[in-house]
Parts: structure tokens; sequence; C-alpha cells
């Protein structure tokens, strides 16, 4: 069974960064692509960023240049690195992980999520 387990969101101000982390059971990240969603208050859950096995990422256009995907396979964890954030950012992430395409828009696997609040 496929656990996700978030960790790192909070408060941070506008212009700043923040690492959020995902750990993952078992060999998640080396059977499946793996990525972030986000949900903001009253709006729809929408994909942020992805990566495949090998490395290969894709992202959502409004978080292209800000935001970076990575992982290291051997601790089943991958990152998500958020620099200069924007109000429009605050929203719960959650973690994914299925085959791809898949993981970037219909993920069968979902982490609880962790709330990032970005002020302005």
């Amino acid at each position: 069974q496929v656990q996700l387990v978030e960790s790192g969101g909070g408060l941070v101000q506008a212009g700043g960064p923040l690492r959020l982390a995902c750990a993952a059971s078992g060999r998640t990240f080396s059977t499946y692509a793996v990525g972030w969603f986000r949900q903001a208050p009253g709006k729809e859950r929408e994909f942020v960023v992805a990566r495949t096995r090998s490395g290969v990422s894709t992202d959502a256009d409004s978080v292209r240049g800000r935001f970076t995907i990575s992982g290291d396979n051997a601790k089943n964890t991958v990152f998500l690195q958020m620099n200069s954030l924007k109000h429009e950012d605050t929203a719960v992430y959650y973690c994914v992980a299925d085959s791809w395409p898949a993981v970037t828009n219909s993920p069968r696997y979902w982490g609880q999520g962790t709330q990032v609040t970005v002020s302005s």
C-alpha cells in the first residue's frame, strides 16, 4: 500500500522560500512518478509539478521558474522547493504518486496535505 506523508508547511512572507517534503512507504518512488497538487480555499485542486522516475519534470505555468521538484530515491523522499512565494500560492499542498501521465491529472495516491500560507 502506498503511503505519502507531507511535512514542511507553514506561514511565510511573500517573496520568501519554503521547502516541503514528502516521505513515501516502501518502493513508491522507484515504482511511480511523483508530484504535487494544491487546493486553495474555495477552489478546486490543481496540478503543481511532477517528475518521472528518471527525473524528468513538468510544472504548471503559475509556478514555472519559482517551484522545483527533486527527489532522493534512496530515502524515499521527494521535495518541493518553493521560491518567490506569492499570496496566491496559499493552499493545502498534497504529495501524489501514480504512473505517468496520470500523476499530472488524476493520481491514485494522495498524502494528507500540508498547509502553506503566504502573508502579503
